[in-house]
């Protein structure tokens, strides 16, 4: 080094990024997130209504409940989805100057085990399956509640597990979540994907080294973070761009 001046270091890629230069292969099984991308939370906004709250108030809702939830993740606190929900809900209730009633917030989040699935789901499920790619659901709310979701809107013959965030306490988007999932698939984190409809679920998947697929339910994606492998207007184009991915 000479005096003074500034230490050149040689940067040798090591294999994660080989593998982000190699680009991504085809998966040897599928996470799907559950809530927004399997399943539509737009009726929710009705229960909205029977607590107090504005139907309009139900993204609202649902980005603070991600926030206080991500708040305690990073300070090192874990509850599980049921209790961050209704905390949230009870906060939005004190701010507009109302009083949460527990019948009524009990009732709000039972909707939660009468959502509807999106239309393009079982397609997609159906394409993978054929392919001989595994599909699991990757969830920030319980196992169980999920698993009869899925039974409800008959998806659950193509599932293998659900995976819920409970069982690591910790919240999706932290690293550890997905490689939970890849370790249960048994599978390299490079040969799991995650598909999401959510920006911030991709990024962190991709984070934890995951191959990535983007839904748009919505067109906007963040900038500042992680673009998706794949993207696709349906469940089904995103599925149909997976199989599409070389195997080697």
């Amino acid at each position: 080094m000479m005096g003074g001046g500034a230490a050149w270091v040689a940067f040798r890629p090591g294999p994660a990024v080989a593998e982000e230069k190699r680009g991504p292969l085809r998966p040897e099984a599928v996470a799907f997130d559950a809530i927004g991308t399997l399943f539509d939370l737009a009726p929710v906004g009705a229960r909205l209504r029977d607590v107090g709250l504005p139907r309009e108030k139900l993204e609202e809702w649902y980005a603070r409940l991600l926030r206080d939830a991500a708040a305690l993740d990073i300070t090192g606190v874990y509850r599980p989805f049921r209790q961050v929900a209704a905390g949230t809900l009870e906060a939005m209730l004190a701010d507009a100057g109302k009083k949460a009633d527990g019948e009524r917030a009990e009732a709000f989040l039972s909707a939660f085990s009468e959502l509807p699935a999106y239309p393009d789901a079982a397609p997609a499920f159906q394409r993978l399956t054929e392919a001989g790619v595994r599909v699991l659901v990757l969830t920030n709310g319980g196992a169980d509640a999920t698993a009869k979701l899925l039974k409800r809107a008959q998806l659950d013959a193509h599932v293998e597990r659900v995976v819920s965030i409970d069982e690591v306490r910790r919240w999706k988007p932290a690293r550890e979540v997905y490689r939970h999932a890849a370790g249960l698939a048994k599978v390299k984190p490079e040969r799991l994907a995650l598909v999401a409809a959510h920006d911030w679920d991709v990024h962190g998947a991709h984070r934890a080294g995951l191959v990535t697929g983007f839904v748009a339910r919505k067109a906007g994606y963040h900038p500042a973070m992680d673009g998706p492998h794949v993207r696709g207007e349906s469940l089904q184009h995103v599925a149909d761009a997976l199989v599409a991915l070389p195997k080697s």
